[in-house]
């Protein structure tokens, strides 16, 4: 069979394909260890060694990772690679437990006999699911939060939540839920997931053999829940609603009001016990007018903790005036009669700087924000506005929603207190109500670009400042904390007729979403409306901006065509702007799109052209980024002299730049060359050169993949995996294959549906360099069946070619003509030159 490499490589970090087909959920990710021993084992070797030693190495290194990959296959399932992808400590994501939680008793107890009757059941039995359900400010999550307390250590896999504000009106849809907790679990979803279907097959395969706790706090209805039970049974779903949510197999258990007794303690616990032994008929008064909800009376005692002259005769008075009040002014009814006149009240004592923040956070659409915001939106320090803030926590008004990725104190309104809040806005000036938000979104504005340079700096300016580590996982780790209230400050710039500002919130989240390949939906949504606003704002170099980055997530997710077009519009606007280093980037993802469509021809003048220009304008970073890729399309072409020439001098750049990750990736197609060039020195009959050559492509690859695993970048080490499977070398046929089903074994655990096809490519010609033809077939097969689902047609025409070619290897002439004329046919119908041309030369081969 012939070894030449196919006509490109998917190597882009721009271009993960659009998830469609059904992903063959595969056995574990295994033997990382030991492969991270074997590649530093590797590559600790110097060059300057006897081929021969290089080939013990090698050969040792190989052994190593067989060994602990046959005794680790059964006993490590694909958790481990989720757990190694999360960076091994567990998520932990539920807010804090109340401090002065009472009354609850008979339901905890009614839980913990659920829960434990469950666990006893064990693996036979469906995942636990719990519904807690009651009237607005009844206990509900406090009542969820303190039990999950009690049962934390039965998960050690984690503790994901969602407050799903279902009592708002605008309840977060479940695709959004699961893939923030797919993020939690480490998963860096590198393609796009799809729809909901898609994302349930992948939180299922990632729940799968793992103990969670799950918390979905103020659920709407059971359509926004079902998706995201899992069906492991060591998890466990503990739901909150207004209304029963008639899941099957659910325990339910409303929740109704505090009696008398409990309602006293808890504002006991929060005014103080003298005052309230002093007082028993003024505080059994408080808990009456409270109507017995927790909620209220937690509001009533916080305002009597930070009024220690108040006397509890007094604030039942103030309690019963208000209530009065509300119900002759007949306000809506939206907010339960109780909690109006409790929060009025708590409002009424505010000072006019707290009650405004209080009317200021409601109009804020964010789920929950940090505790800068409160400084921004009363135009102080952000010390000032966190201690105002930290007012309205005191008084029960706002609460804490727990830590963020970032380490970060989050804050929210209840649901109930927001709405109150936001019936009262009329209050404020328009335009000093509009000056509050515009500051917030600057500030959203420049943190989001400030981890947009920290994670890619290249994408923001020529010759851009070098990224650290730290500070990419710092971006990555800031925009999974803020993604959600991220997207609500585009939205509400966008609706504020904000233009520019929403343009600049839009271009941070994309380059963020760009340089993660994370976040596909809410990355071309916000594409959409980045490039709209940039439009609106009649600002030419901006909308120029907006469509590269439109084209670069439609690119991404297949759809070729209209990221040609919006590249090539945006080359036009830069090069009339005079804008020579944009109009290069422009040059070259029109490049590089004409090449992942195989118009190879096409492409390569695109991209000699962006090298010509990226060196004029002296960025070295995107000349060797370019240079990387033609070498790619070189290879294509079966030129390795060429392709290794551009890639040594990119690597030159990228580590005298201490660019890492661009060294890795450059490391890999370097790897894929030395193995290129080995196997024709195989075909031309000199066996020592050929055998140095593939030991200097083992360790390039096992170099590159030990830089990605430090780096905890798990697709990247698939796609090393994957080369390192295809390098041919004949003494490590069955080393190779076995480096092909781990790449695999990631790829399917991270739900990238085309690079497991892709792999299924690998699999097929691995298993025919070692005879297994009848395998490889299946495998091939497999491949092109998934590529025409996925609507991949280069694809399915390269994995045709290859099976006609299996079959003309192994002598079966008849069985190779079928694929390849069906081969033909597809490269045709691509305009391919070179597809076609590859395959009349087998064709004819082929024929009596």
């Amino acid at each position: 069979m012939s070894d030449d490499l196919p006509e490109k490589i998917e190597d882009l970090p721009d271009r993960p394909r659009r998830r469609r087909a059904k992903v063959p959920w595969a056995a574990s990710v295994s033997a990382g260890l030991a492969a991270a021993a074997a590649s530093i084992l590797a590559a600790s070797v110097d060059w300057d060694i006897p081929p021969s030693a290089k080939v013990g190495v090698t050969v040792a290194a190989a052994v190593l990772v067989g060994l602990t990959t046959w005794a680790t296959t059964e006993s490590q399932p694909r958790r481990r690679a989720a757990a190694r992808a999360g960076g091994g400590q567990a998520p932990d994501q539920w807010p804090p437990v109340p401090e002065h939680f009472t009354g609850r008793a008979e339901a905890l107890a009614e839980l913990r006999d659920v829960a434990t009757a469950r666990r006893r059941a064990g693996d036979l039995a469906p995942p636990l699911v719990i519904s807690v359900y009651g009237r607005g400010g009844v206990g509900k999550s406090a009542l969820m939060t303190r039990f999950s307390q009690e049962i934390a250590g039965w998960f050690p896999d984690g503790r994901l939540y969602a407050d799903l504000r279902g009592g708002l009106g605008a309840p977060v849809r479940p695709d959004e839920v699961l893939i923030g907790f797919l993020r939690a679990l480490g998963v860096r979803l590198t393609t796009d997931p799809g729809g909901l279907d898609e994302l349930r097959k992948l939180w299922l395969t990632w729940t799968k053999g793992r103990k969670i706790l799950i918390g979905l706090d103020n659920a709407h209805d059971a359509d926004q829940v079902r998706p995201i039970i899992p069906a492991e049974p060591g998890c466990a779903v503990l739901v909150t609603s207004r209304s029963p949510l008639f899941l099957s197999g659910t325990h339910d258990r409303r929740l109704g009001v505090l009696t008398e007794a409990h309602g006293v303690e808890l504002l006991a616990r929060l005014a103080g016990g003298a005052r309230v032994v002093d007082d028993l008929d003024s505080a059994k008064e408080i808990v009456r007018l409270c109507d017995h909800l927790p909620l209220a009376i937690n509001i009533c005692g916080g305002r009597l903790a930070t009024r220690e002259q108040w006397t509890l005769r007094e604030m039942a008075s103030r309690l019963a005036d208000t209530r009065r009040r509300l119900d002759q002014l007949e306000v809506a009814q939206t907010v339960e009669t109780s909690v109006r006149a409790s929060v009025q009240l708590s409002y009424d004592d505010c000072t006019g700087m707290q009650r405004r923040l209080l009317r200021l956070l409601s109009a804020l659409p964010a789920p929950d924000v940090p505790g800068w915001v409160a400084g921004e939106l009363l135009d102080i320090s952000g010390l000032e506005g966190g201690d105002q803030l930290e007012a309205l926590i005191d008084a029960q008004l706002a609460e804490y929603s727990g830590t963020d990725q970032t380490g970060t104190m989050r804050y929210r309104l209840h649901d109930l207190v927001q709405v109150f809040a936001a019936e009262l806005t009329g209050q404020d000036e328009p335009a000093r109500r509009r000056a509050a938000l515009e500051r917030v979104l600057y500030g959203y504005r420049r943190r989001a670009e400030e981890a947009a340079q920290n994670r890619w700096p290249q994408d923001w300016s020529k010759g851009g400042r070098r990224s650290t580590a730290d500070g990419e996982v710092r971006a990555a780790d800031w925009l999974n904390a803020e993604r959600l209230a991220l997207l609500a400050m585009v939205d509400l710039a966008r609706r504020l007729e904000l233009w520019e500002l929403t343009w600049g919130l839009a271009r941070a989240f994309c380059s963020l979403c760009h340089s993660l390949r994370a976040y596909w939906a809410d990355w071309k949504a916000v594409a959409e409306i980045g490039r709209a606003a940039a439009e609106r704002a009649g600002d030419a170099r901006a909308l120029a901006i907006a469509l590269l980055d439109s084209a670069a997530v439609h690119g991404g997710l297949g759809l070729r065509e209209r990221a040609l077009e919006e590249a090539r519009r945006a080359m036009d606007v830069f090069t009339e702007l005079g804008e020579s280093w944009w109009a290069a980037r422009a040059r070259r993802t029109i490049g590089m799109t004409l090449f992942n469509d195989g118009h190879l021809d096409r492409a390569q003048d695109y991209l000699i052209g962006a090298i010509t220009a990226f060196k004029g304008e002296d960025d070295p970073w995107w000349m060797a980024r370019t240079q990387r890729n033609l070498a790619e399309m070189r290879m294509a072409e079966r030129r390795p002299e060429e392709a290794r020439e551009l890639l040594e001098e990119a690597l030159e750049v990228f580590k005298s730049q201490g660019n890492r990750y661009s060294e890795a990736q450059t490391l890999r197609v370097y790897g894929e060359v030395l193995a290129a060039q080995a196997r024709g020195e195989q075909r031309e009959g000199d066996r020592r050169i050929a055998a140095g050559l593939f030991t200097r492509a083992g360790l390039s690859l096992d170099r590159a993949g030990e830089m990605f695993r430090q780096r905890g970048e798990l697709w990247e080490e698939a796609r090393c995996l994957r080369a390192a499977g295809e390098v041919g070398d004949p003494a490590g046929g069955l080393r190779e294959l076995d480096q092909v089903h781990r790449a695999e074994d990631i790829l399917a655990a991270l739900g990238d549906s085309w690079g497991v096809a892709r792999t299924a490519v690998s699999a097929g010609r691995a298993l025919a360099r070692l005879g297994r033809i009848e395998e490889s077939e299946r495998e091939l097969r497999r491949a092109v069946a998934a590529f025409e689902e996925l609507q991949d047609r280069w694809w399915m025409a390269l994995s045709l070619r290859y099976l006609g070619e299996v079959h003309l290897d192994a002598g079966g002439r008849q069985a190779a003509v079928g694929p390849l004329e069906q081969a033909r046919d597809l490269y045709r119908s691509l305009g391919n030159e070179a597809g076609m041309r590859r395959t009349l030369e087998l064709l004819r081969r082929a024929a009596p």
